[in-house]
C-alpha cells in the first residue's frame, strides 16, 4: 500500500485521470515527484480497480479521493450549469446518485478514502424546494459512503460558502465536508477563499491549489491561469489554512492539456513549496 501521507503537513499532491493507463498515469505523479493525487477514471469496473490499485502500490502513492460525476451533460457556466451540473438538477439526479454510489464501491475497492463532486448550485434560500431536495440527494449518497467508511467532499464552486456549510449541516452527517478549490470562488464570483477559510475551515478535507481571475462576463466564468498569476493570494492562504487546522494535501489542478499543463504543475509546486515550508 502507499506510504501514509497522516504526518506530513499539507504534502502536495495533483489531479490525475487515470481511466485509459493506470499505470501510466500515476508513472506521471511519481515523476512530477508528488506523493498524493486526487484521481478519476472512465468506468468502475473490477479490471480498472485492480489496474489503479496495482499502480498506486509500485509507486507509492496515495490516492486521497476519487473525482466522480455524470452521467449526463456537465456545462460550466452561468446559463446551463445550474441546470446540468451535480446533483441538483432533477433530471439528472437519480442517475447521478446511482454513479455516485458506483463511485464509492469503486473506491472501497481501491482504498481510497473519499469520493469527490460538484453538487451543483445548491439555492441560496433554504426555503426553496430544490434547496431541500438538494440537502436529500446528498445525504443519501454520503449515507452509502459512510457505510464504506468514507469521507463525501462537496467540492466549492456554484455556491457560496455560507450556502454550502449551511447544506453540509443540514445533511447532519460526520462524513460529509469540503474540497476547497480556491480558485472556483473566484472563476464564480462567489467569494475571497482567504476569507472563506473562516467558515469552511472546520469542514476541509482536500484543498485544489489553482488560481483564476473574477468573472468579467456575466454569462461565463473566470480564467483558469497559472498559480501565482491569479487573484487566490497563496501567501495569506496557507498561514490561514495551517492556523484552521488542516493538514492535509494541497493537490494541485490545471485544467488544461498538454506541455504548457506540466510546465504549470511543476512550476506551481516549486511556489507552494517555499510557501509551505515558511
Amino acid at each position: 500500500m502507499a506510504q501514509s501521507t497522516a504526518t506530513r503537513v499539507m504534502p502536495l499532491g495533483v489531479t490525475i485521470g487515470a481511466g485509459k493507463n493506470a499505470d501510466a498515469a500515476i508513472r506521471k505523479v511519481h515523476d512530477f515527484g508528488f506523493p498524493t493525487c486526487q484521481v478519476s477514471v472512465d468506468s468502475f469496473g473490477p479490471a480498472v480497480a485492480t489496474a489503479l490499485r496495482t499502480a498506486l502500490d509500485r509507486y507509492h502513492i496515495e490516492a486521497t479521493a476519487l473525482i466522480a460525476g455524470g452521467p449526463g451533460p456537465e456545462i460550466y457556466d452561468f446559463y446551463q450549469g445550474p441546470l446540468t451540473i451535480g446533483l441538483v438538477p432533477k433530471q439528472y439526479r437519480q442517475a447521478r446518485i446511482a454513479r455516485m454510489k458506483e463511485a464509492s464501491d469503486f473506491a472501497k475497492k481501491c482504498g481510497i478514502p473519499g469520493i469527490q463532486t460538484h453538487c451543483g448550485f445548491i439555492p441560496e434560500d433554504p426555503s426553496y424546494p430544490l434547496y431541500k431536495e438538494a440537502v436529500e440527494a446528498i445525504r443519501e449518497v454520503a449515507s452509502y459512503c459512510r457505510k464504506n467508511g468514507q469521507q463525501f467532499r462537496c467540492e466549492t464552486g456554484q455556491e457560496t460558502p455560507v450556502t454550502l456549510v449551511r447544506c453540509i449541516q443540514d445533511v447532519g452527517l460526520d462524513n460529509v465536508g469540503v474540497n476547497f478549490d480556491v480558485a472556483n470562488l473566484i472563476l464564480y464570483g462567489k467569494a475571497n477563499p482567504v476569507d472563506a477559510v473562516d467558515l469552511l475551515g472546520p469542514y476541509l478535507q482536500g484543498v485544489h491549489a489553482k488560481d483564476g481571475l473574477y468573472p468579467t462576463d456575466t454569462k461565463k466564468l473566470g480564467e483558469e491561469v497559472p498559480i501565482g498569476k491569479g487573484k487566490v493570494n497563496f501567501p495569506a492562504l496557507i498561514p490561514r489554512l495551517k492556523a484552521a487546522g488542516y493538514r492535509g494535501p494541497l493537490t494541485i489542478e490545471r485544467e488544461i492539456s498538454g506541455p504548457k499543463q506540466a510546465e504549470d504543475i511543476r512550476a506551481a509546486k516549486a511556489f507552494l513549496e517555499k510557501l509551505i515550508a515558511a
